[in-house]
């Protein structure tokens, strides 16, 4: 190699790249890592969705709902028929439920047409809806709770509130077992920890029966519609 070859190199430009062409790198490496890995993301993915199909139609959007119907009085006029507090709450959560069971089919099977394979035991489909349905009636009750106590806005406001509380610390968004172990048994005994906990157990793990989420989405479901019975003002 002579000194006029060398010469006509390009002088070395030491120091990082330009930081939008890092992040360009960056995000190729993470997006090839996740299709790698796109059976596992599914196994997180389709409870976490599942968790946030009951957390915003039994709870947020019902409680929108609800909140103004009562402020345009909708709720008035059904206050002066024989139907109770208990039967609007009931309607309400049956109404809630139906959707709901529509959501979960539609979206465990776009979950399986995406390849995603449940590691689930044979009693998985009953703790699913076992699940589901204890989810439903804790967000229900809660949302009726609400709506029923608070003017329409406010509804609005701590509706949406406890939606993205619940989104970021719940387990929707990412599963408890991402968050220190010292803050897991506090965030379980919220209904969408116990909700999103129950069924990765089930759907990812292969868990049995989930006793102790299924108790806790109960207590949640018994005191908000007991609340909710009580103290729902139909104006």
């Amino acid at each position: 190699m002579n000194s006029e070859s060398v010469a006509d190199w390009p002088a070395p430009a030491p120091g990082a790249a330009p930081m939008a062409k890092m992040i360009m790198a960056q995000a190729g490496l993470e997006t090839r890592t996740l299709v790698r890995n796109g059976e596992q993301l599914l196994l997180i993915l389709v409870p976490g969705v599942i968790a946030l199909a009951v957390l915003s139609t039994a709870f947020t959007s019902q409680a929108i709902a609800t909140g103004f119907e009562r402020r345009y009085g909708v709720l008035k006029r059904l206050g002066s028929t024989p139907l109770s507090r208990g039967g609007l709450i009931g309607a309400k959560t049956a109404t809630v439920i139906a959707v709901e069971i529509a959501q979960v089919a539609i979206l465990i099977g776009v979950g399986l047409a995406l390849g995603w394979h449940p590691n689930a035991g044979p009693g998985a489909a009953v703790w699913v809806a076992l699940l589901v349905l204890a989810g439903t009636a804790a967000f229900s009750g809660l949302a009726l709770l609400l709506a029923g106590t608070l003017r329409a806005e406010a509804t609005l406001a701590v509706a949406n509130l406890v939606y993205l509380v619940l989104l970021g610390i719940g387990g929707i968004v990412f599963p408890l077992t991402r968050f220190p172990a010292s803050a897991r048994p506090v965030l379980t005994l919220l209904p969408s920890g116990a909700l999103s906990d129950g069924l990765h157990a089930v759907l990812q793990h292969g868990a049995g029966l989930p006793v102790r989420d299924l108790a806790v989405l109960t207590v949640w479901a018994a005191v908000g519609i007991a609340l909710a019975a009580r103290l729902f003002r139909w104006e």
